[in-house]
């Protein structure tokens, strides 16, 4: 009971600091707020929430091995599948404006030069969909933890 408590400690932890983080990179993507400073910023921003993304499949894979239910029932339930390409989703959506920060970046240091104004409008709306995208995942799993599905 205190190892299945600890896990859904965990779990939810890196799930709110993914949040938190995506959160970041939307208030900071703006084409108004865009200066090196934020470049900088965003780059570290970013890799916080690509390891607290990391954290949170690591936690849930976690659970669905060492948690109560087992992996038999996690993992026969379509709701689990749905989560998964959900998160799978996000994972990709955010591939883009991890390259466009590395480039930001990389383009600041060798020259001074910041971004145009449709690459960082571009950018932001990935950012916003993947946040939109994160925001279903907790839908599919309060259904999912109530035994629906099976």
């Amino acid at each position: 009971m205190t190892l299945e408590a600890l896990l859904a400690y965990l779990h939810l932890l890196a799930i709110l600091t993914m949040v938190v983080f995506i959160s970041s990179e939307a208030a900071l993507c703006r084409v108004q707020w865009l200066n090196a400073a934020v470049v900088e910023r965003l780059a570290r921003v970013d890799t916080v929430y690509g390891i607290a993304a990391l954290a949170v499949l690591a936690t849930g894979i976690a659970r669905t091995w060492w948690g109560v239910k087992g992996t038999a029932w996690y993992w026969s339930n379509p709701l689990l599948h749905v989560k998964l390409g959900l998160f799978v989703a996000v994972a990709v959506l955010s591939i883009f404006p991890t390259l466009r920060y590395r480039r930001w970046r990389q383009a600041l240091r060798a020259g001074g030069a910041l971004p145009g104004e449709a690459e960082i409008r571009k950018t932001r709306g990935l950012v916003m969909a993947q946040a939109h995208l994160i925001a279903l995942i907790p839908l599919a799993a309060v259904f999912l933890a109530r035994g629906f599905g099976k």
